[in-house]
């Protein structure tokens, strides 16, 4: 009796331990009362379930007749019942879901699913896993916030969520991870600050919460991770300064704080408190001072990169203490090197065999490349040595660099020739020599580097020949010429690249001959530049077989013959420059079907006959025609003569074709007579003041020296489009007349000089003048010059200008010209400050947009043009 009674007991409890086993189940959303290998079974046929049937894969040997720790990515423990306690299906490309039922897996260690197309949200049953230690999810779709309840999983050693779309705040919860080594929650897009209790992880050995948009400072109490070996922070959005406690986390092998709005020196002695620094990578910050010398001596680091910072001074000593070095980047940063010998700290790093990552790019470094260039390491793939002020020629030792994939030492004042010797860097994929002085022919060698994707040797004193052994660059995408004096034809074997695709630039050169057929087989390229060059006969047909052209430009040339009507195959095109050829016949109605169009030039040819007037010609603004001058070609007067038609309409408000403009009566003979009787009667009645609010930093601006500004702006319109083109004055003293009379309307320091105009250049063209065109916008609407003394280190008035329109254009906007009221009006009605505000903005734009640094991204000044009228266009409309 007493043994059944004892029986019974023990019954009951195990009766009592499963009911209460099968309730906590049963929360948890669990389909059977009793986790076994049965149950284990069952949650992963579940999960196999949620798989997209076309990425099952290795899942379709999971046999349901077998046992689950024979199926792949399943291991089993005996010792705990035959219980699965590790599921690894990296990599195996899955797509779908992840089935809540993966929580029934209660003896599981280990769970890694990354490398795979995995979406929705973590499920919540996660917390069930209480005996998890790795947990990798990275690299897959996953969306929703971290999940709080993870940090339920105390014994949880790894949690690597990297590369998903997880949103979010960073859960506090996870600082209960008592024993977490690795967090890694890179790439994705929480947002917030970091908490400071991540601290508390004292276990914590990489950190990595880089590629979010996580903002406000970094946490000084990050320091306390004693045993702390990686921070990654990069790419967010975090300020201020670094916690001086940063610097002293002595355990770490890996600072990353690269791309972020952190400011502040770096301390010289970074590299004496940080003694284990194998990465230190600050790039794309805010950081001054100098490069810390103490980096150097460092002899097992293998990653230096300070790169778009203001970093100034000189390149301290010791590079030749990095025998592991392998990335060296200290590009544009405001770094010296002065004389002949400026370069010669590249000679330290011939002891670096390992180096395969070289940037000293956008610098002021000076000086000739050292002949020791040729030593440096075999593996070296990348170099930059662009944008600064090197001099000299090109070392012919160059060519012993027989592992580069990309070199660039555009735009420097490198002279002499391309030695032959870069023909043997057979690895290249992309040659940068553009902006420099360099001299002499191409040499034929340089076909030997048939690996080449990207070759730019524009903006150079070439001559000669184009090789015809370019023909072997069977992968170029791009290929940019210009700007050199070559000679002789287009060679028809660089028309057989197929593979170009993004442009190709033989504009400003001296190229003679017809455009070959051969043109037509580039049907995979967007752009061609072929102007200012003296290309004559006719434009081959086969030019509409170039499907995917978006941009052909073959102003100023010898062209003769009919426009071909093959033109309208191009559906994509978007600008279209034939001006200035000696192209006759009629325009072909074909080109109506270019519906992508948005600019088109055709003038200074000899064509006659009527427009059309339907499809694009019925809208694009853009068109330019008789309005300067069928069969003339004067160069920039056609600028000149819309400059000056675009300066009278802004001051009086009348177009050239409105209706008062009858018989011999024009827009430029009603200025004429006007402002020698009475300006008022032709000012815009929206420009005119009626009383004395206009003022500059000292005092008024009588309404008499307003009302003599006005004239004299009208007399350049006038200067500008004089009958004959050889009366005009040129663009250059059209602006030079108006930046003098806002000087005698505002009284500046006349003493000082502009240090940002391009007046003596080499070869301006129009480019010169865009430039010239922008910064006297900046000037008028901004009043400050580009020298005035606020302009210091790296700040121009460009710049000044560019970061005021993303934040608070106020900031920069002459207050003259800022609108207090609505007393501004047209046609008797008023014009709202906000639409006054607007119009300013969209100048300023334009001022950017023609004073940009690379003469190749500046707007012409057509497009300049057509933008200011309608800008006008759009404050009238209000």
């Amino acid at each position: 009796m007493g043994f059944f009674f004892l029986s019974n007991t023990i019954l009951q409890i195990a009766i009592l331990a499963v009911l209460i086993t099968a309730s906590k189940c049963l929360v948890h959303g669990a389909e059977t009362p009793r986790l076994s290998i049965i149950t284990d079974k069952e949650a992963l046929i579940s999960f196999k379930s949620g798989i997209d049937p076309e990425t099952l894969g290795p899942l379709l040997t999971w046999d349901q007749t077998l046992s689950p720790c024979n199926w792949t990515g399943v291991w089993c423990n005996d010792k705990v019942g035959a219980r699965v306690v590790e599921l690894d299906l990296a990599g195996f490309g899955l797509k779908g879901s992840i089935s809540p039922h993966i929580g029934n897996l209660s003896f599981l260690r280990s769970l890694q699913l990354q490398n795979n197309q995995l979406m929705g949200t973590f499920p919540n049953q996660l917390d069930n896993l209480f005996r998890l230690r790795v947990l990798n999810m990275s690299f897959n779709s996953i969306q929703g916030m971290v999940p709080q309840n993870i940090s339920h999983c105390t014994e949880l050693e790894i949690l690597d969520l990297e590369k998903n779309e997880i949103s979010g705040r960073i859960p506090e919860e996870l600082s209960s991870l008592a024993k977490l080594q690795v967090l890694n929650l890179g790439r994705n897009l929480l947002f917030g600050s970091i908490p400071p209790s991540l601290a508390n992880l004292s276990s914590l050995v990489s950190l990595n919460l880089g590629t979010n948009k996580l903002g406000g400072m970094i946490p000084g109490d990050l320091s306390r991770l004693q045993k702390l070996k990686q921070l990654d922070l990069t790419i967010n959005n975090l300020t201020g300064t670094v916690p001086p406690s940063i610097y002293n986390m002595s355990s770490l092998v890996e600072l990353a704080l690269a791309s972020n709005d952190l400011w502040g020196r770096i301390p010289y002695n970074v590299g004496d408190t940080l003694p284990n620094l194998l990465v230190f990578n600050f790039c794309i910050n805010k950081f001054s001072g100098t490069i810390p010398g103490s980096l150097h001596n460092l002899t097992r680091i293998k990653g230096i990169r300070m790169a778009h910072n203001l970093l100034h001074g000189t390149v301290p000593p010791g590079l030749g203490n990095l025998p592991e070095l392998q990335i060296y980047n200290i590009g544009f940063n405001r770094i010296v090197g002065v004389g002949d010998n400026g370069l010669d700290f590249l000679t330290s790093l011939t002891n670096s065999t390992r180096l395969n990552f070289l940037a000293v790019d956008g610098n002021l470094l000076e000086g000739v490349i050292p002949e020791s260039i040729g030593n440096l390491s075999k593996v070296l793939s990348i170099l930059y040595m662009g944008g600064n002020r090197i001099h000299g020629g090109i070392p012919a030792s160059i060519g012993h660099l027989t592992g580069l994939t990309l070199l660039n030492l555009s735009y420097n004042s490198i002279s002499h020739g391309i030695p032959q010797e870069i023909g043997n860097l057979v690895e290249l994929l992309s040659l940068g020599l553009a902006g420099n002085n360099i001299s002499g022919k191409i040499p034929t060698s340089l076909g030997s580097l048939k690996n080449l994707i990207n070759i730019d040797l524009s903006g150079n004193e070439l001559e000669g020949t184009i090789p015809t052994s370019f023909e072997n660059f069977q992968r170029l995408l791009s290929f940019d010429l210009s700007r050199n004096k070559l000679n002789g034809s287009i060679p028809k074997e660089i028309l057989n690249l197929r593979s170009l695709s993004t442009h190709l630039n033989l504009s400003n050169n001296l190229l003679t001959g017809p455009l070959p057929q051969e043109i037509g087989t580039l049907d995979s390229l967007v752009a061609v530049d072929l102007s200012n060059n003296g290309l004559s006969e006719t434009i081959p047909d086969s030019i509409g077989s170039c499907k995917s052209l978006e941009k052909l430009l073959m102003a100023n040339n010898m062209f003769t013959g009919l426009i071909p009507d093959s033109l309208s195959e191009l559906k994509g095109l978007e600008t279209l420059d034939i001006s200035s050829n000696k192209l006759s016949g009629s325009i072909p109605d074909s080109l109506q079907k270019l519906q992508g169009l948005q600019s088109l030039n055709l003038s200074f040819n000899d064509l006659e006959g009527e427009v059309p007037v339907g499809g694009v010609f019925a809208n694009l603004s853009g068109i330019y025609l008789e309005e300067y001058g069928m069969g003339e070609k004067p160069s920039t007067a056609g600028d000149v003569y819309s400059y000056g038609i675009t300066l009278l309409e802004l001051f009086t408000g009348k177009s050239p074709t409105h209706g008062s403009f009858t018989g011999d009566l024009s827009l430029k003979k009603w200025v004429q007579t006007a402002v020698a009787t009475n300006v008022d009667q032709v000012s815009d009645p929206g420009l005119v003041r009626t009383n004395s609010s206009l003022s500059d930093d000292v005092q008024p601006i009588t309404p008499e020296a307003q009302t003599d500004c006005s004239i004299a702006v009208l007399g350049v319109g006038l200067a500008c489009t004089v009958d004959l083109p050889d009366g005009r004055i040129s663009m250059r003293d059209a602006l030079c007349k108006l930046k003098s009379i806002r000087e005698n309307l505002f009284k500046p320091d006349h003493a000082r000089k502009t240090k940002n105009m391009v007046w003596a250049s080499k070869k301006p063209s129009t480019v010169g003048d865009a430039y010239s065109f922008g910064i006297t916008l900046l000037e008028l609407f901004t009043g400050r010059r580009p020298t005035h003394e606020s302009f210091t280190g790296d700040l121009s008035l460009n710049k000044w200008v560019l970061m005021a329109l993303a934040t608070n254009v106020d900031q920069v906007l002459d207050p003259v010209l800022v609108p207090t009221d609505s007393s501004l009006s047209y046609d008797g009605q008023s014009i709202a400050p906000e639409a006054q505000c607007d119009c300013l903005i969209g100048i300023l734009g334009i001022g950017l947009s023609c004073a940009v640094d690379s003469p190749d991204g500046r707007i012409s000044m057509r497009d300049a043009l057509c933008k200011l009228r309608s800008i006008r266009e759009t404050l009238l409309k209000t």
